[in-house]
């Protein structure tokens, strides 16, 4: 059976090598070419059955070889003595199945594990789809018109399958009030495994190394009490955007926005979710951000990703003469993860970006505390959190048996 998967990120190629496993026909058409894969994107966390799905993959010693490697935070406030934090120690305490990867990397590994066995179509993308129950005919920008037994869109938050499938991306997002841009910049600082954060009402900087490239990212988030109006795919207008809103921020924020006209990964984009009564429609569904993003930087959603689509492969696989069957399937098991991930993400955003003197407090108390508590008091906790039990609370299946390559 062939599978048409609109997306070559992270749940992409996660979908495809399994569903190729399982015997099925594989094809990922992404917008970008390929050589954008690389180094670039955020750090993002994998967490507990991510970890386990990569694994399953082959994947796990190349993910912790690729780890950020970050090892001490030093939490930075005007008036106020720094805290360093031993993040090595903090994480050991929270968590033995956790890693901290450049999105890039991440995409990159997942790609190598695919590119033999898998069809990539890259500079290209859906333009549009007719389902007539027993297939979906498919036209490209580019190339030309195929069919396929079943379409993914495991295109992010902006999905271009959910907006010709389901409708306008408008009537479907939830803004959360906060904004996330990442960059590249010289490490001038010399950070190395260092992470430096600067945090204000309403606004938290960071700064930290990639040892891969020598270079540091720069990341921003920040609060706004109205919905900005921008263009996604206008990078120059997201710059400016940005640059207006930290000007007079202060503390090394000059020495970073000197990069940002230079910067060729910089990404922008609202803190929102994606919100759908279903993720799937006929012969069509959705996987990852695109059908349910919690929250950029602040939902786990990386992690959910991986997980739902490896998921998504497998229902898929089982219900191989009823594939509508398998997408109904997959939703289901998924549907208590997505939501305590979506529930999670108001209020971590709220931690990361205090929105009033007592979170300014509160939070770097946190952070010098944490790491010194008995390892086995950190675990309770982070089990009691949201990303814990969110991330936790659907035991992998396996799909050992359904395997035919």
């Amino acid at each position: 059976m062939k599978v048409l998967i609109s997306g070559a990120s992270v749940a992409g190629p996660v979908l495809a090598y399994w569903l190729e496993r399982y015997g099925f026909e594989p094809t990922v058409v992404e917008r970008t070419p390929e050589l954008r894969h690389g180094l670039g994107g955020h750090a993002v966390d994998l967490f507990s059955n991510a970890v386990e799905v990569a694994e399953r993959m082959g994947l796990g010693d190349a993910v912790r070889e690729a780890r950020t490697r970050i090892q001490q935070l030093t939490l930075c406030r005007d008036g106020k003595r720094p805290i360093d934090v031993d993040l090595d120690r903090l994480n050991a305490g929270i968590s033995d199945r956790h890693v901290e990867i450049l999105r890039g990397e991440l995409t990159r590994l997942l790609y190598d594990a695919t590119r033999d066995r898998v069809e990539y179509l890259f500079g290209d993308s859906i333009a549009t789809l007719a389902d007539d129950g027993t297939g979906v005919d498919v036209t490209f920008e580019h190339g030309k018109p195929r069919r396929f037994d079943l379409v993914i869109g495991a295109d992010g938050m902006h999905s271009t399958v959910r907006r010709l499938a389901f409708g306008p991306e408008e009537s479907m997002q939830r803004p959360l009030g906060g904004y996330l841009a990442v960059y590249s910049m010289p490490d001038e600082l010399q950070l190395g495994n260092r992470m430096l954060t600067h945090m204000k009402i309403g606004r938290l900087v960071g700064l930290y190394g990639v040892h891969q490239t020598g270079q540091a990212r720069a990341a921003f988030m920040f609060h706004s009490a109205s919905e900005l109006r921008y263009d996604y795919r206008d990078k120059d207008q997201q710059k400016q955007l940005l640059a207006d809103e930290f000007r007079e921020y202060g503390w090394e924020v000059p020495r970073l926005l000197k990069h940002l006209d230079a910067a060729g990964d910089f990404y922008f984009d609202s803190i929102a979710q994606i919100t759908l009564d279903t993720w799937q429609k006929g012969r069509i569904g959705l996987v990852g951000d695109a059908g349910y993003c919690p929250g950029p930087a602040v939902g786990g959603g990386t992690s959910l990703a991986v997980i739902a689509a490896y998921v998504l492969a497998g229902e898929l696989a089982a219900a191989r003469s009823d594939l509508p069957s398998g997408l109904r399937n997959y939703e289901r098991m998924m549907r208590q993860s997505v939501d305590a991930s979506r529930a999670l993400a108001p209020k971590v955003m709220k931690t990361l970006i205090p929105g009033g003197p007592l979170a300014m407090r509160a939070v770097p108390l946190a952070f010098a505390v944490l790491p010194h508590l008995p390892t086995g008091l950190q675990r309770l906790i982070w089990a009691q959190n949201g990303i814990g039990k969110a991330l936790g609370s659907l035991q992998l299946p396996d799909y050992a048996d359904l395997v035919r390559a």
